[in-house]
């Protein structure tokens, strides 16, 4: 038995995979599972699904639900967090339609770019909250986080907090889907048609899942850098051993150029795939923003469906509360996928034993050249003793400049969020890949402080 914490349970991605992977987990069986949600509405439909498959699957959970975490950690063993500042996507359309008044073309501005900062800033207050009252009722519990921006949450709690903290994230998978899309006829890789690229589309999802489910039986990647910004230092195929790194420089550049064409380009100037696919990977790179040459276009940079993706969100919670109420068969909950959270707990609760593609830790030397004590993401080992990162040696140098200056701008946002300091926090943006002059990056962050006043009170002191 052990004692599990979800805070940001009405997720409707929660309710969907988490939830029921955790509850259709064999080693967890009668372990006390604890749902917090601040929307009661959502907290209702999440707690009556639990009891459902609780029942149904025999599972023996102890569940409660409350609508303040302070009432759920005493004695908690792991924390869950899927938290985010709403409305999430008017609030992401916001961050990027803020900068376009001052000449400022963001990509896609989720997690890098002013966006990220911004993005960051409102949810490091509340994730502060919930781990400073942990070190008070369970000090020694993992905080296991999804809530994005994945570098800049993870450091918040790392360095302003005695809690251990592990960041999970499933962009490793668009490695594997672009692996498998290059080597496919040499592996007998069936790519579906209508597969265009990695971006977030509902239609283009299950094609990208087909593909996924084919190849991650067949090869095994390690990659390396930081979350949504790493990558591929190796591929071999895992019935014979071989490298198939030659193969795939080869194969990647005789697909369509419409192929994720930044990721293409990044892979022939740099010598290694990066994993995430362009719409993350452009947050990153300093050559996606200019006004003049608008390489968004050139690289077919598509933005968030932020509207369409919102009513995703509000037909996926009532999908869920069709299951709570009974109306709806639960069993494709059957083998949903927790991204990592399951796996973390049962193996470090049963001491079991598990290899992870992909997970984000302080760097203690795992990946030698960048700096230590910053969040980065490589494998790790999962045990009965914690979570331990695969040793990855250093990544080539101009990469890893690339994802140096990233971590360095990364904790200067943390700090400044954390301190209400505006001397950092415009340091930030200065450093961003996206700014191009000074005085547009104090104009981008006094507009976000005026217009996030309500969500960033620390820096009105």
């Amino acid at each position: 038995m052990t004692t599990i914490t979800v805070i940001g349970a009405g997720s409707a991605s929660f309710g969907e995979n988490t939830l029921s992977a955790l509850l259709h987990a064999e080693k967890l069986r009668g372990s006390v599972l604890r749902l917090v949600d601040r929307n009661a509405q959502t907290l209702d439909i999440i707690q009556r699904l639990a009891d459902r498959l609780n029942q149904e699957w025999d599972a023996g959970f102890q569940i409660t639900a409350h609508t303040h975490h302070r009432e759920a950690l005493e004695g908690a063993e792991f924390v869950v967090s899927a938290i985010e500042v709403g409305p999430r996507e008017e609030l992401w359309k916001s961050d990027y339609e803020l900068t376009l008044k001052h000449g400022v073309h963001q990509p896609y501005g989720e997690n890098g770019g002013p966006g990220g900062f911004a993005h960051a800033a409102r949810n490091i207050g509340p994730v502060m909250e919930i781990v400073h009252d942990m070190e008070q009722l369970c000090p020694d519990a993992w905080f296991i986080n999804f809530t994005n921006p994945m570098i800049r949450i993870c450091d918040a709690v790392n360095r302003h907090s005695r809690i251990k903290v592990v960041g999970l994230c499933h962009q490793i998978y668009a490695g594997y889907t672009m692996v498998g899309v290059a080597l496919a006829k040499d592996l007998g890789i069936e790519v579906p048609q209508g597969l265009e690229g990695l971006h977030a589309d509902v239609m283009q999802h299950p094609l990208q899942h087909r593909v996924r489910e084919q190849i991650v039986p067949l090869v095994d990647i390690r990659a390396a850098g930081i979350n949504h910004f790493s990558w591929i230092l190796s591929v071999h195929d895992r019935r014979t051993g071989e490298d198939l790194y030659p193969l795939l420089r080869r194969r990647f550049f005789e697909l369509d150029p419409g192929f994720e064409p930044l990721t293409r380009r990044v892979f022939q100037d740099f010598g290694l795939l990066p994993v995430p696919g362009d719409t993350h990977l452009c947050e990153y790179l300093p050559w996606l923003s200019d006004p003049e040459t608008k390489p968004w276009e050139k690289f077919n940079i598509r933005l968030y469906d932020w509207e369409m993706m919102a009513g995703l969100r509000d037909f996926s919670l009532d999908r869920l509360s069709e299951m709570a109420n009974c109306r709806m068969s639960i069993d494709s909950l059957l083998d949903t996928d927790s991204e990592g959270a399951v796996e973390m707990i049962e193996n470090i609760a049963c001491a079991g034993t598990h290899y992870h593609l992909a997970a984000n830790l302080p760097n203690a030397g795992q990946i030698a050249n960048l700096p230590y004590g910053a969040i980065v993401e490589t494998p790790v080992i999962v045990d009965g003793a914690g979570i331990h990162p695969v040793q990855m040696g250093a990544l080539p140098e101009a990469i890893a400049e690339l994802n140096h200056r990233e971590l360095v701008a990364a904790q200067l946002c943390v700090d400044a969020a954390v301190e209400g300091n505006y001397e950092k926090a415009l340091q930030c943006l200065l450093l961003d890949p996206m700014i191009r002059d000074m005085q547009t990056a104090k104009n981008i962050l006094d507009d976000y402080l005026a217009a996030y006043k309500t969500y960033l009170p620390q820096f009105w002191k």
